[in-house]
């Protein structure tokens, strides 16, 4: 975690363009953007079933309720899914054609889901791919914990959506940058 990077806005739209030209566009879209929306870890992503995602209906749910075994702490937690994320995964769902709910969200190659380690894989190898330089499967959890610090959200809520007992923890998660420095000199 320590040497994940936060990447930038340019970074991802860099690492994004890369991926909507691969065979399961719209799938590595979707898990990039999971990664980054939800901040949930590569393992939490990997073990995501249809049925933690979507709703009878079809739609969306609002929040993912993990249970203890698909969380790194061995806690329960609720992700909370931003409506630009429904989007995206309402999309991806266009070209997945098993609506069971105990198939798993994303896909491989030989249509069934990944583990903890091959989603790691993956993303390493994307990043690389796309020229994003230290990027790793953290990166997205580390940016989106850093965007919204950026934006003033209070470590507790932090902590909270992180799924970290401690705030200690998510501590390490943020990075002082200008943007921080500069939203903080303007509250004078």
């Amino acid at each position: 975690m320590a040497h994940a990077k936060v990447v930038t806005q340019a970074e991802l739209d860099q690492v994004l363009r890369y991926v909507s030209i691969k065979r399961y566009a719209k799938r590595d879209r979707c898990l990039i953007l999971t990664s980054f929306w939800s901040g949930m870890r590569v393992g939490e992503i990997a073990q995501l079933k249809m049925g933690d995602v979507v709703n009878e209906d079809g739609t969306i749910k609002n929040e993912i309720r993990l249970s203890a075994q698909q969380t790194k702490g061995n806690t329960a937690r609720v992700v909370f899914i931003p409506q630009k994320l429904k989007e995206e995964i309402l999309d991806y769902l266009t070209t997945r054609h098993a609506t069971l709910s105990h198939i798993p969200l994303f896909h491989t190659d030989d249509r069934l889901g990944f583990t903890p380690n091959s989603l790691c894989q993956w993303f390493f190898w994307t990043y690389k791919r796309a020229g994003i330089n230290g990027a790793s499967s953290h990166s997205g959890r580390k940016t989106f914990l850093t965007s919204l610090a950026n934006k003033g959200i209070s470590i507790h809520i932090l902590a909270s959506l992180a799924g970290h007992k401690s705030i200690a923890v998510t501590h390490k998660y943020l990075i002082a940058n200008d943007e921080m420095k500069r939203n903080a000199v303007e509250l004078i």
